[in-house]
């Protein structure tokens, strides 16, 4: 698969892993719902973390050198 075909995915799982953190606040049950909630929020940051490692290369730690401040 391409890096854009990746990024199309991981995208869609990011955003997919924010709606399930945010069901138990649409359902009203937001103690039933804990578990979504970890498995929401996990999905979205692992998703978010493999898109940026994957796909734009640009996660390193950001050099000192060219900054005004």
């Amino acid at each position: 698969m391409t890096k854009k075909t990746w990024r199309w995915v991981l995208n869609i799982l990011m955003y997919a892993g924010v709606a399930v953190f945010l069901i138990p606040y649409f359902r009203g049950k937001l103690l039933h719902g804990i578990w979504f909630m970890i498995i929401g929020a996990g999905m979205a940051v692992v998703c978010g973390l493999l898109r940026c490692y994957l796909t734009e290369g640009d996660c390193d730690r950001i050099s000192d050198i060219g900054r005004d401040w």
